[in-house]
């Protein structure tokens, strides 16, 4: 199979020498795809802005020894404009990609790959909050990982819900007899939003005030970073401060 096509959303890019850049893909069939881009960094490049990171693309490739090659690039979602216009999108979708990038370090998935597109056309059409755009995303790629939290019954004997003490480090909420001693009570609003993010509702979602999507995003970003071992260099720059109580 030296020539191959498919639909990729870019992660992200480097320079290779004076004219190319590597650029590294999430795409529906192959996973992850490292591949050359071959004189887009000149003016007069064909598709340099199509090979951009957030744009989604159906590309041709050559295989090559070490890195495929991209012969053709055509536009299928462009997101990357609309995303860079927004700080709060676009910091945003650099964490998407980068825990996209993680996730998928061995093999592709084409949830994966559905998830993160579907997830960048929402930030680039402003459906919801970035925040709670990408808190979502962070719970659902997480569980297609393998990872999925558990909000309702404990996530260490099964007992049902609902429970008041997430335990990142135990896969979600537990129960009294099971949470460690010291483990702080979280409130039901919290742990609502949470499950909602995690459920895709978002009704539920985007009733909920400031102060709970700042402590939602928290959990969250503590699950993460508790899962992939060390923390997202994307992740210092999306707000997650506490807005001070009223």
């Amino acid at each position: 199979m030296p020539v191959y096509r498919d639909e990729a959303v870019v992660l992200r890019t480097h320079k290779l020498g004076e004219a190319d850049r590597i650029v590294t893909m999430l795409s529906r069939r192959h996973g992850k795809i490292r591949a050359v881009a071959k004189g887009v960094r000149r003016t007069a490049s064909k598709f340099g802005s199509r090979l951009e990171p957030f744009m989604v693309a159906d590309v041709q490739l050559y295989e090559g020894r070490s890195l495929d090659v991209i012969q053709q690039a055509e536009t299928l979602g462009a997101y990357g404009a609309d995303i860079a216009a927004d700080y709060a999108s676009y910091t945003a979708a650099n964490a998407m990609v980068e825990t996209a990038d993680r996730l998928t370090e061995a093999e592709g998935s084409l949830q994966q790959f559905l998830l993160l597109v579907g997830a960048l056309r929402s930030l680039a059409r402003r459906e919801h909050a970035p925040g709670l755009t990408l808190d979502s995303y962070l719970l659902r790629s997480l569980s297609i990982a393998g990872w999925a939290p558990s909000f309702g019954q404990c996530s260490r004997c099964g007992a049902p819900g609902p429970h008041g003490r997430v335990v990142v480090q135990l896969g979600g909420v537990v129960c009294d007899d099971c949470a460690p001693a010291g483990t702080a009570q979280l409130d039901a609003s919290t742990l609502g939003l949470l499950g909602a993010l995690l459920a895709g509702d978002w009704p539920s979602a985007e009733a909920s005030d400031d102060r709970t999507r700042a402590k939602a995003s928290g959990i969250v970003s503590a699950y993460l970073q508790w899962h992939l071992e060390r923390g997202l260099r994307s992740l210092t720059h999306v707000s997650r401060e506490v807005p001070p109580a009223s």
